[in-house]
């Protein structure tokens, strides 16, 4: 293969990475089927591929549908140990975010959501709302008929529609301010406060730092609200299993506000918050290491603001 092949092909990572992000939830995964692409590319007679990007698109989607089947079984044996893969905001994988479609559906809460479709659903989903095709070439890339990429897209809207926050996030500054208050009632363990931050129907979720099988799952403000004043109260064993002394640091992880525990240049932690007419409605706790390899590289290349608490 020449270097404009390669090149053309390197052109197109981002925007093929950005896709099969969308559709697995997993950066690592995604990493792993823009590189099987690039070796069917390698390996295809390209003087026959009238537009690669369109033939490329429907390699990887078809890959990661491949991917999603194959894992269906193993992930159902895993039934609630899986969430998500949080990525720093500006990373290229959360490309396009130019609108609302494509910024919702690379927010932790869809991509979550998303778990509940079959894979069909999922890529008519992700090509329709986060890549703006047409039912005729998402068709065309899934093997399906126009009118099954439809009833596709209906059942997939209504699905993510049901479960999705109801109710305005909040802008910048406010949603920062809301999760400087979270921080600030939990670690002094005032409950009522934190209840007060919490929509009625707050849950919260966490993967118990990859220590715990199944996620750890609290469904009631109440219940966030301890789980919170437990969890953000700083022990030595907590320090030990973080490696350090963590600094936390507020970002934008998925387009919502985030908490990120950080040890030297290595982040350690990653809660997330979803907000709702300016209350909390869902909290998230990213801790095991896998899924935080990804975050932890864009965050060595950040320029961080002076951290919220500057030793936890």
């Amino acid at each position: 293969m020449d270097r404009s092949d390669t090149a053309r092909f390197e052109a197109g990572r981002d925007r093929l990475a950005a896709l099969a992000y969308r559709l697995l939830g997993s950066a690592t995964d995604a990493e792993d089927a823009v590189q099987d692409a690039f070796l069917h590319w390698q390996a295809a007679d390209r003087r026959r591929i009238e537009v690669p990007e369109a033939w490329l698109t429907k390699v990887v989607t078809n890959l990661c549908l491949d991917r999603l089947r194959s894992a269906r079984v193993r992930r159902e044996r895993t039934a609630g140990a899986w969430l998500p893969e949080p990525l720093l905001d500006g990373d290229p994988m959360l490309g396009p975010a130019d609108t609302f479609e494509q910024r919702e559906s690379v927010s932790l809460a869809v991509l979550t959501l998303m778990e509940s479709l079959s894979p069909v659903e999922r890529g008519v989903y992700v090509l329709r709302e986060a890549f703006s095709y047409s039912h005729a070439k998402a068709a065309e890339i899934l093997g399906i008929t126009e009118s099954a990429s439809q009833q596709h897209l209906h059942r997939a809207r209504t699905r993510i529609a049901a479960g999705r926050t109801r109710g305005a996030g909040a802008d910048r500054a406010a949603a920062r301010r809301i999760v400087e208050e979270f921080l600030a009632a939990a670690s002094s363990g005032r409950t009522d406060r934190l209840v007060a931050l919490l929509t009625d129907d707050a849950t919260a979720v966490s993967d118990g730092a990859g220590l715990s099988r199944k996620l750890l799952r609290f469904d009631t403000a109440q219940g966030v609200a301890a789980v919170a004043r437990a969890g953000f109260k700083p022990t030595p064993a907590k320090r030990r299993l973080a490696g350090g002394t963590p600094a936390v640091h507020y970002a934008l992880v998925n387009g919502a506000p985030a908490a990120l525990f950080v040890v030297g240049d290595r982040v350690v932690g990653a809660v997330t918050f979803d907000l709702a007419d300016g209350r909390i409605a869902t909290v998230r706790g990213i801790a095991a290491p896998a899924r935080l390899v990804r975050l932890t590289e864009a965050w060595q290349q950040h320029v961080p603001d002076t951290p919220l608490i500057p030793e936890w």
